[in-house]
């Protein structure tokens, strides 16, 4: 996005730390710093998604049912399960 009125862009500040930056973005717009139409696409093709542990209760006949389709799919259980609930997201 390119300003409006053309105003020479702003120097990006330094930051003491990433707390101080944080705030500073919270408050003001980077469009005063940068001219977002000169971007570029970047890949990232080992970024891996940041992960949550949780804990889920099942009924012990279904994880028995999971782990034995895992099994004959040579898989883990957890990534099986993980793959379905992304199909079904997907699906949906």
């Amino acid at each position: 996005m390119t300003k409006p009125n053309k105003a020479p862009l702003k120097a990006t500040p330094r930051f003491a730390s990433e707390k101080a930056e944080r705030a500073y973005w919270e408050s003001h717009d980077s469009t005063d710093h940068l001219d977002w139409s000169q971007a570029q696409k970047v890949s990232l093709p080992n970024l891996k998604p940041t992960t949550k542990t949780i804990s889920l209760r099942l009924p012990q006949h279904l994880l028995d049912s999971i782990k034995s389709a895992a099994n004959s799919r040579d898989v883990p259980y957890q990534s099986l399960i993980k793959v379905w609930l992304q199909e079904k997201l997907h699906n949906h």
